[in-house]
């Protein structure tokens, strides 16, 4: 389990830029007009080998200023009470505000690391006016250029040194976990009703009904696990109630803490944009995951429907398409034990393990085979394989020249993976060696 890292402020100091270079990809859009990032945006980053879960909370402008500034403050809140560590950006060119003098104020309350970063600092009469920030009272501050990456080593350095570790030990010992996750009203309530017979979570064709992530032990085909039900993660248009971004951000710890997410779709709408972040987030995270598309029997359908609706899903999940879907209905208990058979079936596959002798005996004749391409004039030789010891399949080949092993080769040895040892519903690392 990582650590959760917020980055707040008002609109338009360079969140969502920072937010796209730490997670490397533009995931979030970006504007010089304020109040572009209007829902949540979620990925995972690293730096010196620690990794971290990173949250974009977007400012959202409607009405007069009391109101934005109100909304502000309760993002604000809630990234305090949930995050491990925050990132209070400011913009050096407008100078301190009034929205940031109060956003400074409820950070001076907290005890969590709390860093000030000062953006837009790319020169140094910049950084000579980056002195005012010391007025927010917050102490020593960072400055950075979101749009070059100036200065954002300096800032990581200090802020995976400051992250808590987690434990361990604890996750190892507890019961397997799968979580169901999706956007709000997907049925996922319904699901774990239908699964145990009874209505322990509370169901209403209002989106966001559930507030928390809730447990429930859990036994089928003589296997004991836990049930996660999450709260939906939406693309919000307008920030109504408080509570969202809260249930949001355990949304992701729910991911965090599983061994396998069931994403159960809406079959009326579609494996739509936000779905597909749900998606990529847990497979960032690794997991295993299992497609439910729920509320099978509402849709119209031939003989073509199913085909053609798994399909779509799989060309919007690609590469990653060794991943199983199955076409259920909550209301009438439609396909829902095979639903969590297939789940059992996807976490025995990513806590699978392959014997180095196995590997070695099954791979190096494909390899001798099907070598990886030369590159500038200089020929791999892969000599060795093994499975690493994490709690997912992660695979290291040697080799003489691993920095000239490119990604179509490592995509092959995935598929075979994948197409030898069966592990369907689970993302598959492959690493590149010095032997």
């Amino acid at each position: 389990m990582s650590n959760i890292v917020a980055i707040v402020g008002r609109p338009n100091v360079g969140k969502s830029t920072f937010f796209n270079r730490l997670i490397q990809r533009r995931e979030a859009i970006v504007d010089a007009v304020s109040g572009v990032t209007r829902d949540r945006h979620y990925g995972k980053s690293d730096w010196n080998g620690k990794e971290f879960s990173l949250i974009d909370t977007g400012g959202y402008v409607k009405g007069s200023d009391d109101i934005f500034e109100a909304e502000i403050d309760k993002q604000v809140e809630l990234a305090i009470e949930e995050a491990d560590a925050i990132i209070f950006m400011v913009d050096v060119e407008t100078g301190v505000t009034g929205m940031d003098e109060d956003v400074a104020t409820l950070l001076r309350k907290v005890t969590k690391p709390v860093f000030l970063v000062v953006n837009k600092v790319d020169n140094g009469k910049r950084a000579e006016d980056a002195v005012e920030f010391y007025s927010l009272g917050l102490g020593e501050y960072f400055t950075i250029a979101s749009i070059n990456g100036s200065g954002t080593g300096d800032l990581l350095d200090a802020l995976v040194k400051a992250l808590p570790e987690k434990e361990q030990d604890e996750e190892q010992d507890e019961l397997p976990r799968f979580a169901v996750v999706g956007r709000p009203n997907a049925g996922k309530s319904s699901f774990i009703n239908a699964l145990i017979g009874k209505d322990r979570y509370i169901v209403t064709d209002i989106a966001g009904t559930t507030r928390d992530s809730i447990d429930t032990k859990y036994n089928r085909f003589g296997f004991d696990f836990n049930l996660v039900d999450t709260a939906g993660i939406r693309k919000k248009t307008k920030v109504k109630e408080d509570l969202e971004f809260y249930s949001v951000m355990r949304s992701v710890r729910a991911i965090e803490h599983a061994d396998v997410c069931l994403l159960v779709v809406d079959a009326n709408r579609g494996f739509d944009g936000q779905v597909q972040n749900i998606f990529w987030l847990a497979q960032r995270n690794r997991k295993g995951i299992v497609i439910l598309v729920n509320k099978w029997d509402l849709v119209e359908k031939d003989h073509k429907t199913t085909i053609a609706f798994e399909k779509h899903i799989r060309q919007q999940c690609e590469p990653f398409t060794d991943v199983p879907i199955v076409f259920i209905s909550a209301l009438t208990k439609q396909r829902i034990y095979k639903a969590i058979e297939t789940a059992v079936e996807v976490y025995k596959n990513r806590t699978k393990k392959i014997k180095t002798s196995v590997l070695n005996d099954t791979f190096l004749p494909i390899i001798e085979s099907y070598p990886p391409p030369a590159y500038k004039g200089k020929f791999v030789k892969i000599k060795y394989i093994m499975q690493l010891p994490t709690p997912q399949p992660q695979f290291a080949f040697f080799c003489n020249l691993p920095q000239y092993v490119r990604e179509p080769y490592k995509r092959f040895l995935e598929n075979k993976l994948r197409d030898i040892f069966d592990f369907t519903g689970v993302p598959v690392s492959v690493y590149m060696r010095k032997k």
